[in-house]
């Protein structure tokens, strides 16, 4: 099981946002959580009885590669359903927000995120890649939410 931790930790860190910073739970959850750039919410969540019910905790700090990330990762890891994106957003990246825009709106023919107002939202990931993102994954939107057990309410109930 260790391996398999280390592995998955490993990919994390090149596919997700998450160097070091990333926990994996239950690997037949469906909810993930994003706690944009609240690195103390990670780590409570993460040492809390939380990690048990979700997929994987991990952060967000970019709207570009780490958004691509993200949708990387939730269309090779098919169960993950759910994202709740909370915590305090990136300061002047607004990564937080341009998810939610890519999930509304999608890219543009230049891979632009179509709403963000972040400074540089655009993507390399495939149309194909962010349909099944829009389609598939919902969001859960509690930005600026860094209190636990708000959090904990949305997934255990």
């Amino acid at each position: 099981m260790n391996d398999i931790g280390n592995i998955i930790g490993t990919l994390c860190k090149i596919i997700l946002p998450i160097p070091e910073e990333s926990y994996i739970g239950n690997n037949s959850s469906s909810i993930a959580i994003c706690t944009l750039s609240s690195i103390d919410l990670l780590k409570n969540i993460a040492n809390s009885e939380i990690l048990n019910h979700i997929y994987i905790v991990g952060r967000l700090f970019s709207e570009n590669k780490g958004i691509d990330s993200i949708i990387k990762y939730v269309n090779k890891n098919k169960n993950i359903k759910t994202i709740i994106v909370c915590g305090k957003e990136v300061w002047g990246h607004k990564a937080g927000h341009s998810l939610f825009a890519l999930h509304k709106n999608g890219i543009d023919d230049k891979g632009k995120i179509i709403g963000s107002t972040s400074p540089e939202p655009l993507l390399g990931v495939t149309q194909d890649e962010i349909h099944y993102f829009q389609k598939e994954v919902v969001l859960v939107d509690m930005i600026n939410e860094t209190n636990i057990e708000a959090i904990k309410q949305k997934i255990i109930s």
